[in-house]
């Protein structure tokens, strides 16, 4: 019997953003399923700009990748160099601007301008040339089927452009909502651009022949806008991942290690977890530190600055490789998952969750009780997930934590394997054949 690894493989084409992507970001997705595609009958041609305004990268994930895979890499220009030249003072990432409480002229200006004019977002420009380019690519390399992922939604815009042109299969793919974005709300757009932004998600929702999509509510919610069936395809964990050597306890040396790893911004505030960790074991025996992996704001960091205690117990270690994130988990005790307090958190189910997962390490989550997040962390004992403003809650966790126990009772696990998730996407791509006879 042939194996799909050794039939002849079809070509998908996944149009992406972010290549290589950043550690413990959800758009390492799609760098794993372009992993096990292959052993599903599916030869990916990721497409992605060749000089994105994008600072982390981790080049390191892309070691796991047959080198023969093909990656097109395909100009892009984007408006962020010419805010940046407007500016007197440097700022290299632009998202930091939203952030700021004291905006100038320039800065409303140009938050104005990408509410108003930059549709769907500052990715537009590279929609028209890219899809010239790909009209060939697809013919000349008898493409079968093509995915887009967003955000950025531009990318959808791509995708509807080709599949026009050329009737392909297409699967767009949401790891946020697009009209119903919260990230929408914080830029002053006008009811007549917001209404332009649900034209155009209309547009995708209903000519793409596939919609898929992170999370239970996400699911929901596109279903309501598009009114047809949307399909689940979570983000997962690569057992792979982790070192050799991993072990699922860690005793620690008498410190309790509390890791966070990820971005903090407006969006994700640990400071209801940092005053509650600062209560519990500033008068207490037991020693513990806090670490940050990742981009935090400056707002923690000076919050952090100031306080004495805090200073000696809270780390900022920055940005690392994702091969060194494991080494964080390895020497935590506990692992902190901070979930948005917005509008889209029932559904805000981070790829880490399942990196967190895999570790065996229990989980503290701040966020929703009931979103889909803490449906999946629940089913273990050892994790705990109180509301962002609950501090009793928080302290009384932390005061009765003990080291050392892992949490490997987190019932079928298995499901969120980055391999069995591709099974499933193969699945869908699969149908194209039958979809476009």
């Amino acid at each position: 019997m042939i194996e799909a690894s050794e039939k002849i493989k079809r070509k998908v084409l996944i149009i992406t953003y972010y290549w290589p992507p950043s550690a413990g970001s959800g758009v390492q997705r799609w760098l794993k399923f372009a992993k096990y595609l292959p052993e599903f009958g599916w030869e990916p041609l990721i497409f992605t700009p060749e000089n994105p305004d994008f600072d982390l990268k981790d080049e390191s994930l892309l070691k796991e990748i047959n080198h023969n895979m093909e990656v097109l890499k395909f100009p892009i220009w984007e408006p962020y160099a010419l805010f940046r030249s407007l500016k007197k003072e440097k700022i290299k990432d632009t998202s930091k601007v939203l952030e700021k409480k004291k905006k100038s002229l320039i800065d409303k200006i140009g938050i104005w301008a990408r509410a108003n004019l930059l549709i769907p977002d500052p990715r537009v420009f590279w929609v028209k040339p890219s899809v010239g380019f790909l009209e060939k690519i697809i013919v000349n390399n008898q493409v079968e089927a093509i995915i887009t992922t967003g955000p950025p939604h531009s990318l959808h815009m791509i995708g509807r452009a080709l599949k026009r042109k050329t009737n392909i299969f297409w699967l767009a793919d949401f790891r946020d909502p697009w009209s119903q974005w919260e990230f929408l709300d914080t830029l002053p757009m006008t009811t007549l651009v917001r209404k332009k932004h649900e034209q155009l998600e209309q547009t995708v929702l209903q000519e793409a022949d596939v919609i898929t999509t992170i999370s239970p509510t996400f699911q929901e919610d596109l279903s309501k806008i598009a009114g047809k069936d949307i399909s689940l395809l979570t983000n997962g964990f690569d057992p792979d991942d982790l070192p050799n050597n991993w072990s699922s306890q860690n005793d620690g040396n008498g410190t309790i290690e509390i890791v966070y790893t990820g971005v903090i911004d407006a969006i994700r505030n640990p400071i209801p977890f940092i005053e509650a960790f600062k209560s519990v074991f500033e008068e207490k025996e037991k020693k513990a530190n806090l670490r940050f992996v990742g981009k935090v704001s400056s707002s923690v960091e000076n919050l952090v600055s100031k306080d004495q205690w805090l200073k000696k117990h809270v780390h900022f270690e920055g940005y690392v490789s994702h091969q060194e994130v494991f080494e964080y988990y390895k020497r935590a005790n506990l692992l902190l998952l901070i979930l948005t307090d917005t509008k889209n958190a029932k559904g805000n189910i981070p790829g880490k969750i399942f990196e967190y997962i895999a570790t065996s390490r229990p989980v503290l989550a701040l966020g929703d009780p009931n979103g889909d997040s803490a449906q999946i962390l629940k089913s273990s004992t050892r994790n705990a997930v109180f509301k962002h403003n609950d501090q009793e809650g928080i302290e009384s966790f932390l005061s009765n934590f003990k080291p050392g126990l892992s949490s490997n009772d987190t019932a079928d696990s298995e499901i969120y394997s980055r391999k069995n998730l591709t099974k499933k996407l193969a699945k869908l791509l699969d149908a194209s054949k039958d979809s476009l006879s």
